[in-house]
C-alpha cells in the first residue's frame, strides 16, 4: 500500500487532497524557489514542483512524494505571491478586465521514478471597481496567494466572468489530472 507525502504548506492543496479521499501527511520541503529567468513562463511551475521534489531523496519503497507549484501569469509575466497590501492591488487592477493564466506544476515521485505535469487554466475577470479591489484586499487574505486571490472567495465569486480549464487548477491542484496519474503511478 502506497503512503503519499504532500510536499505542501498550502491549506488548499491539502483540503483537495483530502476531498479526493487520499489518506496523506504533510511535509513541507525546505527549497528555495528559484529558476532560471530563460526559462518560458509556461514551465516555471513544473520546474519548480519537480525542484520540490528533487529535495525529497529519502523515500521508503511505498513513500510517493506529491509536489505542487502555482504560477500566475499575465501576458507572459509571471505574478507572484503580492508583497504588501498595495502590490496586491496593483495585480487585482491587472487582472481587471482582462484575462491571465494559472499554471500548476505537479510533481510525482518514489524511490523508482518521478512524473511531472502541468495544467494551465485561463481565467477571464470582468472590470473590478477599486472598491471592490480595496474591499477584498482589506478583508481576504491575499499575500499567501499567487495572483493575490482566491478564485473561491468573494474576489472569485463577483470578479471571475468565466475560465477556460479546470477550476481546482485555480484553487492550486489540478485534481482530475493529479488523480489519473496516481491511478497510474
Amino acid at each position: 500500500m502506497k503512503k503519499y507525502i504532500l510536499a505542501s504548506g498550502s491549506p488548499r492543496r491539502a483540503e483537495l487532497l483530502k476531498q479526493l479521499e487520499i489518506e496523506f501527511r504533510v511535509q513541507k520541503p525546505d527549497v528555495e524557489e528559484i529558476f532560471p529567468k530563460d526559462l518560458h513562463y509556461s514551465t516555471v511551475a513544473e520546474f519548480l514542483a519537480c525542484l520540490k521534489a528533487d529535495s525529497f531523496n529519502q523515500l521508503e519503497p511505498n513513500e510517493v512524494v506529491i509536489t505542487a507549484d502555482t504560477t500566475v501569469a499575465i501576458n507572459g509575466e509571471i505574478l507572484g505571491k503580492p508583497e504588501n497590501l498595495e502590490h496586491a492591488k496593483q495585480m487585482l487592477q491587472q487582472f481587471s478586465g482582462n484575462t491571465h493564466e494559472v499554471i500548476t506544476g505537479v510533481c510525482l515521485k518514489s524511490t523508482d521514478k518521478q512524473v511531472a505535469f502541468s495544467e494551465t487554466t485561463k481565467v477571464f475577470f470582468d472590470k473590478l471597481s477599486d472598491e471592490d479591489i480595496n474591499h477584498y484586499v482589506d478583508t481576504y487574505q491575499p499575500l499567501d496567494k499567487a495572483g493575490s486571490y482566491g478564485i473561491q472567495e468573494w474576489i472569485g465569486m463577483i470578479g471571475v466572468k468565466k475560465i477556460e480549464g479546470s477550476y481546482f487548477n485555480v484553487v492550486g491542484l489540478p485534481v482530475q489530472h493529479l488523480r489519473k496519474e496516481l491511478i497510474k503511478f
